[in-house]
């Protein structure tokens, strides 16, 4: 999913809740400061987000959330699949220089 379609959904969601245009709220705004959110509000919103991109915010990421733009990177860096790290090629020992010990003898021993 693009940058834009989760910032729209995110500024979708916000309008929904807050009864507002979509078209007044900008990735720049302030969830508490200028959309005037309070921590319940936010914490609605949060949980909204969660459910429509099937996501989990953990609680220590929370107080990063505070712009309707920090939300939508957010959303995208959790929803872009980390990149696989490239398996890698087992390295030739070099051989032991320690001395090989004799190979067992199988020598009759004379009485």
């Amino acid at each position: 999913m693009s940058d834009r379609a989760i910032a729209a959904k995110i500024i979708q969601a916000l309008a929904d809740y807050l009864k507002r245009d979509p078209a007044s709220i900008k990735e720049a705004h302030h969830l508490r400061d200028d959309l005037g959110l309070d921590s319940m509000a936010v914490i609605e919103l949060l949980y909204k987000i969660e459910e429509t991109f099937n996501i989990q915010i953990p609680d220590q990421d929370l107080p990063a959330l505070s712009t309707v733009g920090s939300v939508a990177a957010y959303v995208q860096q959790r929803l872009t699949p980390a990149k696989p790290v490239p398996a890698r090629t087992p390295k030739k020992l070099a051989p032991s220089r320690a001395p090989k010990k004799p190979a067992p003898t199988s020598k009759k021993k004379k009485r």
